[in-house]
């Protein structure tokens, strides 16, 4: 066994505890993704090669660590994983640090920034295009990143308001049965936006832009009618809108407004039968200019690793079936050619 050495000297000591992480966090995922054994020793970072890892790619992910070092000041296991995976499929060369610009920064002063590439395709979207549809798994952020922006939108006094919208379809129950005003009832159909607006502005803040309308909550339906400006409009479990719903919706864009539409085709609560709204429009916009389409894959999954794990086990379960169906129906029909 040999060691590969990378020299840090010209590496300041906060730098290199940052690298290094809590309680050597770091080093532990790095030693648990390259399968050997990672310490710093001398301002160096020492890594045991063996016969399934190679120098070049050592290399590559510790220089892909500092980069997010050199740009955040920060570095955290969950990265680091992150930069691995990259790495060992040979995708490292499509990460830039400098591409992960901070999008906001919470209450409490921390700056909140995509974590993956496919993060960074949707936030940039969201920098330079009117609408914005973000597509993908659960876990990967697309909600979260979207209330970041707009959050930073309103700030920086871009936009006057900020509309949260969502169609209103749960199993077997609908807003006519819940109690309360509309407010009250579209309240529990919102909760992630909430809790992302309460990390990013706090409860009191909150509280107070939603009684003076600069933060506005209303159900999908309510929209109609309406012509939204110098506004940032997020339409939230858009797998849920009927086409209808859609068009609707896309048609209430005004001047100085942005619009932001989040879903999860894997997760659709319509109907059986009934065709949802988000894969039309996704189809039919897709070639328009100032529309951005985003999808991201259980590789941008930022909850727990156990969670990225669960979501490419139903990906390649449903992939299975779907075959499995496919070729019921294909021997089913040459049967039926058989009998005849």
């Amino acid at each position: 066994m040999s060691f590969l050495e990378f020299d840090c000297s010209d590496r300041t000591f906060e730098e290199i505890q940052i690298f290094a992480g809590f309680q050597d966090s770091n080093l532990d995922m790095l030693s648990k993704c390259f399968k050997s054994v990672c310490m710093i020793r001398d301002q160096k970072i020492k890594v045991e090669l063996n016969e399934t890892l190679s120098a070049k790619k050592v290399i590559e992910v510790i220089e892909a660590c500092f980069s997010i070092i050199d740009t955040q000041h920060r570095l955290n296991a969950q990265d680091v994983n992150y930069i691995c995976s990259l790495a060992f499929k040979n995708r490292l060369k499509d990460f830039k640090a400098h591409q992960l610009q901070a999008v906001c920064k919470t209450k409490t002063g921390k700056m909140i920034y995509p974590k993956t590439i496919g993060q960074a395709i949707l936030c940039d979207a969201m920098r330079h295009n009117e609408i914005v549809f973000a597509t993908g798994v659960a876990g990967t952020g697309k909600t979260y990143l979207a209330v970041a922006y707009a959050v930073s939108m309103l700030k920086s006094e871009r936009v006057e308001k900020i509309i949260l919208t969502r169609p209103a379809v749960e199993a077997g129950e609908s807003l006519g049965f819940l109690p309360g005003d509309m407010k009250e009832k579209v309240d529990p159909y919102l909760r992630p936006l909430y809790d992302a607006l309460n990390e990013m502005l706090g409860l009191e803040t909150v509280e107070k832009y939603v009684e003076k309308q600069v933060i506005e909550i209303a159900p999908l339906a309510f929209m109609r009618g309406r012509t939204l400006n110098d506004a940032i409009v997020i339409l939230d479990e858009a797998q849920n809108a009927t086409c209808a719903q859609m068009k609707m919706f896309l048609t209430r864009i005004g001047f100085g407004s942005k619009v932001v539409i989040t879903g999860d085709a894997t997760q659709k609560d319509l109907p059986s039968g009934q065709v949802s709204g988000l894969d039309v429009a996704t189809r039919v916009v897709k070639d328009i200019e100032d529309i951005s389409i985003c999808h991201l894959t259980s590789k941008d999954v930022v909850r727990h690793p156990l969670v990225q794990r669960i979501v490419k086990a139903y990906e390649d379960y449903e992939s299975k079936h779907e075959n499995r169906r496919g070729n019921d129906a294909k021997y089913k029909g040459k049967d039926k050619r058989r009998r005849s």
